[in-house]
């Protein structure tokens, strides 16, 4: 990707606020810097064109939103999850001791890790909001590793441009980011909540938190992560399942 300004980043902005002619300019800009969201065709193409290159735009090295512990709430709520499998609740019998991370695709050293192994890596904690589509939303302290540490160690290629992952309760779930958020230090593979483990209803024993995006991004139960150059490769090309149920693929907040 080319790299961007903060002057063209406010060129940028005061274009998309000038109406028609932004968004003929937004357009220019988004496909000058490679910003087309997999899920760009159809009816609502240039609509989710405008909105994953504006908020990339105006976004690009601003830190995540962090709230005090004082915010943190009380009563968080877990939306409802796939019912256990018998494998699922024999790993939890035995603490996920033999639960395992496998990262793959567009790496030089394709990683097999437990979650002692993810616990031994450098680890931060962000208390972050989690914001819905459906309208609730909550605020909790996430323990885990950078994303981008993992990546790292698993020697990700300069061709890489996105990042697939994969739950395991869900057999059918998976999300996709580009290579931006993935390397984002906000993006943490969570294995811990408000001090203590990551229970299962809020996706223990591993998850994706993604805080620059709507909650559905933020897949629970990982299992698997793939880097890739093609994302039109994956399902039905548009980056995730989401697109195919009426959602977006970058879903900015």
């Amino acid at each position: 990707m080319n790299k961007i300004t903060r002057r063209k980043l406010i060129y940028g902005g005061a274009a998309v606020a000038a109406g028609v002619g932004g968004l003929a300019v937004a357009d220019r800009l988004a496909k000058r810097y490679g910003l087309i969201p997999p899920d760009d065709g159809g009816v609502y193409g240039p609509g989710e064109t405008l909105t994953y290159a504006c908020q990339r735009l105006l976004t690009v090295h601003k830190p995540v939103r962090e709230f005090p512990r004082s915010m943190i709430s009380k009563d968080p709520f877990a939306n409802a999850i796939a019912k256990p499998s018998a494998e699922f609740k024999q790993l939890e019998a035995y603490g996920f001791r033999d639960w395992r991370l496998v990262v793959d695709g567009t790496v030089a050293h394709p990683l097999v890790l437990s979650l002692a192994d993810l616990k031994a890596m450098p680890a931060r904690s962000q208390i972050t909001e989690v914001a819905c589509e459906e309208g609730w939303s909550y605020i909790a302290e996430w323990i885990g590793t950078p994303l981008s540490s993992v990546l790292r160690e698993a020697g990700v290629l300069p061709q890489t441009r996105y990042v697939v992952y994969y739950a395991s309760l869900e057999k059918q779930a998976w999300e996709s980011m580009d290579i931006g958020d993935a390397m984002d230090p906000s993006t943490l593979l969570t294995m811990g909540m408000n001090d203590g483990d990551l229970p299962v209803p809020f996706g223990g024993p591993l998850r994706l938190r993604v805080p620059r995006q709507l909650g559905y991004k933020s897949l629970k139960f990982i299992t698997h992560i793939t880097a890739t150059d093609d994302i039109k490769k994956f399902g039905k090309g548009l980056g995730s399942v989401d697109p195919e149920y009426g959602y977006a693929w970058y879903a900015g907040i």
